[in-house]
């Protein structure tokens, strides 16, 4: 449950440029200062006249990752062209970070669902243009939020613009967080930023290094302004969550870019991890209703925050707590109302662990009873292990405030996770790092997993293999994997089979262009200007 920035009425800002053009593509605004006749209608010369309204309009941006529209838990969707419940920015993420990988597969039958097990989605499917469009409905929020910000902030009261200079570096932020899952996931993509005039115009597709340097000079430019480690407000962005993401980008710059950057990947790292986070004392804590006071606030750098009273929605943790719970589970041992029936892993995830049904390894969340190992069929629940990871439960035991909206919040970035590239940057030729304290930081979690430290490991067992596997113990269902199998080269070809991998029960090597998402179709075919990913 995040205590920040929740409110039930999320508040409504004036879209312009960018998202005018996307979301409309009828009309643009000439003039943002304009007032208009009708008093009921919004514009940025308006809203600010309150100084709340900063914090308010940041609070989009944030609750755009969270929620699906302006009136939770549906109704006044924030994009069109798929069911509202789909389209939550983080419910699009989760499948498209997740269900093309061995960690999960799905039995629903949604139209174009199935095609991220199988690999062979098109530029037309419906949840790859829900996924784009949601990161341009981000980054249009975040452009539009940063203009009103400069053209007005030499009017405001000196104490409010040292505020105000915070909010405008949560949002440059946010906008570099989206622009980084658009270089991940669809490369070389249209280019817009709040220096752009507002109006309608053919954005223009930049390549992957242009993204890659703006996202870069964006994290660095910002560092000044962002509040020091564990000094915001929970759930808002600090200096660490920068350190994260470009630690993130550096890690992935071989394959976005085809520089290593591993040295500068250990510099941000070893600035998060000397920065004052720490671990939970427990892993399960980190996915429970009260994750953002039981102990697992103190590891988690940047969650999306959710709360069943007043965050509701068909996406988010809603859809990764119930669609995991079918079968002969009870809905009321995670805290909830009932099961979707949806979401199981594959034997290939569930065997990276040591005698899996009863694995010595606490991260090894399953339940089996009346599951079978292996998949025979995709649509029905019963055929994998399911994940027992996410409930809404509290540390104690006591069910969230709703048993329909869960109270987890999402954590996006955490230390484990900045542990583990720190291992992997050195492993892969980084300076700056070095063996010996990257076999302390991967122990530090395997004794956490394991309660002692029977299964800690020496230097010689520390090798890329073992990384790319202890990612997965770690971090499943996090929103890793698919970035982490394309880093590894796993993702497509044939090195690596799992079970229903190119829509073969057995797997099957796929094409190396699945290695990237293409441009939707809706796009290309809006603006000619757009060249397409090889091979769509």
């Amino acid at each position: 449950m995040c205590v920040t920035m929740k409110n039930k009425n999320i508040f409504s800002v004036l879209l312009t440029g960018f998202a005018v053009l996307m979301f409309t593509a009828n009309s643009c605004v000439k003039d943002l200062d304009t007032e208009p006749i009708d008093p009921n209608v919004v514009t940025s010369a308006s809203v600010y006249k309150d100084p709340a309204a900063w914090k308010q309009v940041l609070a989009k941006c944030y609750a755009g990752l969270a929620v699906s529209g302006q009136k939770g838990p549906a109704g006044q969707p924030d994009i069109s062209g798929i069911d509202e419940g789909f389209s939550n920015y983080l419910r699009q993420y989760w499948c498209a970070s997740e269900l093309p990988t061995d960690e999960a597969v799905v039995s629903w039958n949604d139209a174009g669902l199935k095609d991220y097990h199988n690999q062979n989605w098109s530029p037309s499917n419906p949840f790859i243009t829900a996924m784009y469009n949601r990161i341009y409905y981000q980054i249009s929020l975040e452009n539009e939020y940063i203009r009103s910000i400069d053209s007005k902030i030499g009017s405001l009261p000196a104490n409010l613009q040292d505020e105000v200079k915070v909010y405008k570096a949560e949002a440059r932020f946010l906008r570099a967080f989206s622009y980084w899952h658009a270089l991940d996931l669809y490369g070389s993509v249209p280019f817009v930023t709040d220096k752009d005039p507002v109006g309608a115009f053919f954005p223009r597709q930049a390549s992957k290094e242009e993204i890659f340097n703006f996202i870069e000079s964006e994290l660095k430019a910002i560092d000044a302004d962002l509040k020091a480690p564990k000094t915001n407000e929970y759930g808002r962005v600090d200096k660490a969550a920068a350190w994260t993401l470009l630690a993130k980008l550096y890690l992935n710059a071989q394959t976005y870019i085809g520089q290593a950057k591993y040295t500068e990947c250990i510099d941000n790292c070893k600035k998060v991890i000397n920065s004052g986070y720490s671990l939970a004392p427990e892993y399960r804590l980190l996915f429970l209703a009260d994750n953002n006071s039981n102990g697992a606030q103190n590891e988690i750098i940047f969650p999306v925050c959710f709360d069943g009273l007043h965050t509701q929605t068909w996406g988010g943790m809603t859809l990764v707590i119930h669609a995991a719970v079918g079968g002969s589970m009870n809905p009321a041992d995670f805290g909830i109302d009932d099961g979707w029936g949806g979401t199981r892993t594959t034997s290939a995830f569930v065997n990276l662990f040591p005698t899996p049904a009863n694995s010595p390894d606490g991260r090894a969340m399953f339940y089996t009873s009346g599951q079978s190992l292996e998949i025979s069929d995709l649509s029905t629940f019963t055929d994998g292990y399911a994940i027992t990871k996410f409930k809404n439960l509290t540390a104690a035991g006591a069910r969230g405030s709703h048993p329909t909206f869960p109270d987890n919040d999402y954590p996006v970035f955490r230390l484990a996770d900045v542990y583990l590239m720190y291992a992997e940057a050195v492993l892969r030729g980084g300076s700056g790092g070095d063996l010996a304290t990257a076999v302390g930081y991967i122990n530090q979690l395997r004794e956490r997993a394991y309660g002692n430290t029977d299964g800690n490991i020496t230097q010689g067992d520390l090798t890329l293999d073992f990384i790319l596997a202890e990612r997965a113990r770690e971090l499943y269902w996090e929103g890793h994997r698919r970035t982490d199998l394309v880093r590894f080269g796993k993702l497509t070809g044939g090195s690596y089979l799992w079970p229903w991998k190119g829509g073969v029960k057995e797997g099957v090597a796929t094409d190396a262009k699945y290695n990237l998402m293409p441009i939707p179709a809706s796009d290309m075919g809006a603006n000619p200007t757009l060249k397409q990913n090889i091979g769509y």
